[in-house]
C-alpha cells in the first residue's frame, strides 16, 4: 500500500459530481482504489483508517450495488457505519430534506452517503451539514463513483484511460451514469459516443462532448468499449420505445453488432441488467469481453478510496 505522506492532499471537502474533478484527482482516486484491490483479494481485508470515524449512509432511491458497496468500504476501513432506513424516517412524515440535514447535523456524522431522486439534492444537503457527503446517485444528475469504478475497470484491463473510444447505449435521457461517464472520459481525452433512440437521448447531449447516434452498428464501429445502459422504466412515463422485443432487435447488444467494434472491445453495464432487453445473456457472461463482474469488484475499491481521501482531508483541516 502507499503511505499517507506520499500523496498531495485530496483538494476537495465532498464528491458531488465528476465535474468537480480534475485530470489529477481522477488519477488520485484510481491509484488509491488500485491498492484497494490488493487489500480487498488478501486474505486480511480490514484496515483502520477511518476507525473512530461515523458513516450514515442514506438512500432515498432503492439500491443493491451502491450501498452494499458504501456499506463493506466503509467496514473494512474500520468506520462506524449506519444505513438510515429512510422509507421508514420521518422524511415520508412530511419531514423536509433541510429538516433532515439539521437532524443529521445533530448527530455529528463525519461523512454522509446520500442517494436521492431529486438532481441537486445532495448538494443541498452538503450545504447544510458539518461533514463530508458523497453523491451515491442525484436523479439525473450524477452518478460520480460509478463512473469512477468504470474508470478504473476500464483502465485496468486496456492499460490505459486516455485516447480510446467509448460508446454509452441506451436509456440515456434518464441516465445519470451517463452523464458522469461522458464528464469523466472527456476530461481524461476519450473520444465519447452515445447510441438511443431519439425518444431516449436528451436534447443537447452533443454539448456535453459526446457525438451522437441512433444506430447501433454505426456507432459501434471501432469502439474499445462499450457501455449498455439498464431502461429506467420506472421513471418512463410515455411511450419511449414499442416493445422491449423491438428494442433489443434495434439497440440491445449482441454478437452481430458487438462485430463493428474493435476486435479487443470490452463490454460495461451499471447492473442491474435486463437480460435479452439491453444485452444477450451470452455476451454478458462473456469472460473474455465482458468486465460486468470486474465493475462490481471494482466499485468496492473505489468507494473505499473516495471515504479515505475524504477522511484524510478532515485531518489535514484539523
Amino acid at each position: 500500500m502507499r503511505a499517507m505522506t506520499e500523496r498531495v492532499p485530496f483538494p476537495h471537502r465532498h464528491l458531488l459530481g465528476i465535474e468537480d474533478l480534475s485530470p489529477a484527482d481522477i488519477r488520485m482516486i484510481l491509484d488509491l482504489a488500485d491498492d484497494a484491490v490488493v487489500l480487498n483479494r488478501a486474505a486480511r481485508k480490514k484496515r483502520d483508517v477511518l476507525k473512530g470515524l461515523t458513516q450514515i449512509n442514506m438512500f432515498f432511491e432503492s439500491s443493491t450495488r451502491t450501498s452494499a458497496s458504501f456499506e463493506l468500504a466503509g467496514k473494512r476501513l474500520g468506520a462506524d457505519v449506519m444505513n438510515m432506513a429512510v422509507k421508514a424516517s420521518s422524511v415520508n412524515k412530511g419531514e423536509t430534506l433541510i429538516d433532515t440535514a439539521m437532524t443529521l447535523n445533530a448527530m455529528h456524522p463525519d461523512i454522509l452517503v446520500v442517494r436521492h431522486g431529486e438532481s441537486g439534492a445532495v448538494n443541498l444537503l452538503a450545504q447544510k451539514v458539518n461533514c463530508a457527503v458523497i453523491n451515491a446517485g442525484d436523479g439525473r444528475r450524477e452518478h460520480p463513483t460509478q463512473a469512477l469504478l468504470d474508470a478504473l475497470t476500464i483502465r485496468r484491463r486496456k492499460g490505459r484511460l486516455h485516447r480510446l473510444t467509448v460508446a454509452i447505449c441506451g436509456d440515456i435521457l434518464h441516465s445519470r451514469v451517463a452523464r458522469s461517464n461522458i464528464h469523466l472520459l472527456n476530461k481524461m481525452e476519450n473520444r465519447v459516443r452515445v447510441i438511443a433512440p431519439p425518444t431516449l437521448c436528451p436534447a443537447g447531449i452533443d454539448r456535453l462532448g459526446a457525438e451522437v447516434f441512433h444506430d447501433m452498428r454505426e456507432g459501434l464501429e471501432g469502439c474499445d468499449v462499450v457501455m449498455m445502459l439498464r431502461l429506467q422504466q420506472e421513471r418512463m412515463a410515455g411511450g419511449f420505445i414499442p416493445s422491449h422485443r423491438e428494442y433489443f432487435h434495434r439497440y440491445g447488444l449482441d454478437e452481430h453488432k458487438l462485430s463493428a467494434a474493435a476486435d479487443d472491445v470490452i463490454v460495461m453495464h451499471p447492473g442491474p441488467m435486463n437480460r435479452g432487453v439491453e444485452i444477450d445473456s451470452d455476451l454478458a457472461d462473456d469472460i473474455n469481453r465482458s468486465v460486468i463482474q470486474e465493475q462490481v469488484e471494482m466499485g468496492v475499491a473505489v468507494r473505499m478510496a473516495v471515504l479515505e481521501l475524504l477522511a484524510e482531508g478532515m485531518e489535514v483541516a484539523v
